[in-house]
């Protein structure tokens, strides 16, 4: 195990992770919405990176007026304290630095160590949008997925990678497919997002084989039915109340990657 790897890719993880809590507030609206462009005080946000905290704008200095001038209360532009509006950003901080430790854990100083690493931020960013509004943003998603396949055919040309680009390509194709299946046969269980989310996840899993690909498949599906399982015991939910799946896949798929490094 090389503890240096492991530090650098935790490192990392950390610092990606502090610039996500913005990113998530933005993106965690309902379908057919804007995106925010305003904290719930109606600052304007600067920037999609970087910690959920706003510092209202600094007023214009207001002109000298008469004494007989009736004074009025500050208006909303001007400044006040500042205020947080999202996701504190010790949890993605410390979830993309618990997962890039994981992975170069598991996979070693590989060229592929890179690229799930580059993968995990958005990642994060996408499970804390879903949990927030069940929903998987296309302008994440889809990046995702080409990113994914990029990076592993990148890392495909470098010497010292223990996988085939060609398989991972496979399983995403096949991925796709299976969730696009579960989809029609279900759309109210299965959303379109978690369709395009398979994608990526089955190019990163294809990446070590069909075995590790079954396997963070047969993962993801378990995960989330013993937590919706759970929430029913639990009667939190009703059997037709939807859940955020997209963490519990991601899940999935890391514990198959880790397999898979491992292995490797």
């Amino acid at each position: 195990m090389d503890v240096g790897v492991i530090v650098v890719a935790a490192g990392y993880g950390a610092a990606a992770g502090l610039l996500l809590p913005r990113a998530a507030y933005r993106l965690s609206v309902e379908p057919g919405d804007p995106w925010r462009e305003h904290c719930p005080q109606g600052h304007p946000l600067r920037g999609w990176l970087g910690p959920a905290r706003c510092r209202p704008p600094r007023a214009e200095p207001a002109a000298p007026r008469a004494a007989s001038a009736p004074q009025h209360a500050p208006g909303p532009e001007q400044s006040g304290p500042a205020h947080a509006y999202g996701p504190r950003a010790v949890l993605p901080a410390v979830l993309t630095a618990g997962v890039c430790a994981l992975i170069a854990g598991a996979v070693g100083a590989r060229p592929e160590t890179a690229a799930y690493a580059a993968l995990a931020p958005l990642l994060i960013l996408l499970a804390l949008v879903d949990r927030a509004v069940h929903r998987l943003p296309d302008v994440l998603t889809l990046p995702l997925a080409a990113g994914a396949a990029a990076l592993l055919g990148l890392a495909a040309l470098l010497p010292g990678s223990a996988g085939s680009w060609r398989l991972a390509l496979l399983g995403g194709a096949a991925l796709g497919a299976a969730y696009l299946v579960l989809h029609l046969i279900n759309p109210g269980g299965m959303g379109f997002g978690d369709v395009k989310l398979a994608l990526s996840l089955g190019v990163a899993l294809g990446w070590y084989g069909w075995g590790v690909w079954a396997a963070g498949a047969f993962l993801g599906l378990l995960y989330g039915s013993l937590y919706g399982l759970t929430l029913l015991v639990r009667r939190s939910a009703t059997r037709h109340q939807g859940f955020a799946f997209g963490p519990f896949m991601a899940a999935g798929a890391l514990t198959g990657v880790l397999l898979g490094g491992f292995g490797a």
